[in-house]
């Protein structure tokens, strides 16, 4: 794999209690709608990270789940999250909400900061009357006088902010990124955030037995085997009717948008149940986005124990469910422990070549003759398709085109005999060729 040289940008960490307008300001940041913004508490439930760009100046801004000393799951998992990968952030913004004052949980949330030794700004929110401004920060003062009155909503005071962020991140470093961007999908609870923890080896992603637990699609680099990879981690995904909240319209759209960006998609379902028509359905979208899938079977050091001749009935089941893709690469892992990673990861290098593979035009021309001779060729009114030459053009995945006569003629059904051919004369089985056709004189 390729690598180019590229630098890592300097990254400030968007911090606060619940509902305060850490996503609004995340937002205007990064200057468009990244982040789920919602009248309700909870709704950032996972570390995302954006790119920004201000007066020539570029920074990653990291927008965080709120702070509480709340005990159930998911307010634990998002402060150990947060305080795990405090490390990795060089500033951070603490934002309080000047409408409802200061509360026992923004004093936390500022010792959290002070006792990072990062630098931090602390930033009032929701002054949205400029002549209250003096009153409504009165009491945030005993945090000292260095204080940002702000009204995400209207953007005021954000400039201030943005100067006070160019001051103090640290200059970029030179780095290497390039390689595969991996988007992980697949239902609710079927272990997606495990095997990113697992591949980043942080709690970034949370990890609970709660349905839904990450609502965002997030983009991290890692490294393995010493090959670069960008791993995305997306929300559940459930059938449209079960959709019945807002933020999972919004999260589906979110995991589909990871897809249309992946180069590689790994469809993760869980062992111990069988391959559903979702999962199908799922194949199904990727491969019309022209995209390769790696099916990923989970918590096979369960199944192994609980079902008996686990592979072999998976294996009947996929044939079954994803009969309209025979070639679906299928590997079995465990998210938790890592077993069958090292194979799963040797087929994402052996599509990967694939996505890359250039074939000459005079060996495609010489297998086109022999395939198109020995079929019927397609027929348009009372005419037989004539072909004349096949080209790979620079697309990926693979993709051809063949000039005819008639190119009407050619049915859906003869690019399928088509494609079938040529994945398997030029090992390419796996990957979701397309045939364009096009007249020639």
């Amino acid at each position: 794999m390729s690598s180019t040289s590229n630098t890592i940008p300097s990254k400030v960490a968007i911090i606060g209690r619940p509902n305060v307008g850490k996503s609004s300001l995340f937002n205007v940041l990064v200057k468009h709608r990244r982040s789920l913004v919602k009248n309700e508490s909870g709704v950032t439930r996972d570390i995302i990270i954006e790119p920004a760009e201000w007066w020539g100046r570029r920074f990653d801004v990291v927008d965080t789940g709120g702070l509480t000393e709340a005990k159930d799951t998911i307010s634990q998992l998002i402060r150990e999250q947060i305080v795990s990968l405090l490390k990795s952030f060089d500033a951070l913004i603490v934002v309080m909400d000047g409408k409802s004052g200061l509360v026992p949980e923004d004093k936390d949330v500022v010792r959290m900061a002070m006792e990072s030794g990062l630098p931090y700004a602390l930033v009032v929110n929701k002054i949205d009357s400029w002549s209250q401004k003096d009153l409504m920060l009165s009491e945030f003062y005993e945090f000292g006088e260095t204080l940002f009155p702000c009204s995400f909503e209207k953007r005021d005071g954000v400039d201030e902010v943005v100067e006070w962020i160019r001051a103090t991140l640290p200059e970029d470093k030179n780095s290497h990124f390039a390689g595969v961007r991996l988007a992980i999908v697949g239902k609710p609870n079927v272990g997606k955030s495990s095997l990113c923890n697992y591949l980043l080896n942080e709690k970034r992603m949370l990890v609970s037995d709660i349905a839904g637990t990450t609502m965002d699609s997030i983009e991290l680099p890692f490294k393995y085997n010493n090959n670069d990879y960008l791993l995305v981690d997306t929300a559940g995904l459930r059938r449209p009717s079960k959709r019945d909240e807002g933020l999972e319209r919004i999260a589906a759209v979110k995991s589909h948008n990871a897809i249309d960006r992946a180069d590689i998609v790994l469809l993760l379902v869980d062992g111990l149940e069988d391959v559903s028509h979702q999962d199908a359905r799922m194949v199904e979208y990727i491969l019309e986005r022209h995209k390769a899938v790696i099916l990923v079977i989970n918590k096979s050091d369960l199944g192994k124990s609980q079902l008996d001749e686990f592979r072999k009935t998976h294996r009947e089941q996929i044939a079954q469910k994803f009969h309209f893709f025979p070639d679906i690469p299928t590997v079995f892992i465990s998210a938790k422990t890592g077993a069958g990673v090292k194979n799963l990861f040797a087929d994402v290098d052996n599509l990967w070549q694939k996505l890359n593979k250039r074939i000459t035009t005079s060996k495609l021309n010489n297998f086109f003759y022999e395939v198109i001779r020995a079929a019927p060729a397609p027929v348009w009114a009372t005419q037989d398709v004539k072909f004349y030459y096949l080209t790979q053009t620079h697309q990926k995945p693979p993709s051809f085109i063949a000039f005819a006569n008639h190119p009407q003629g050619v049915t859906p059904s003869y690019r399928r005999f088509l494609a079938k051919n040529i994945r398997e004369n030029f090992d390419l089985k796996g990957v979701p060729i397309r045939i364009f056709v096009m007249g020639s004189k």
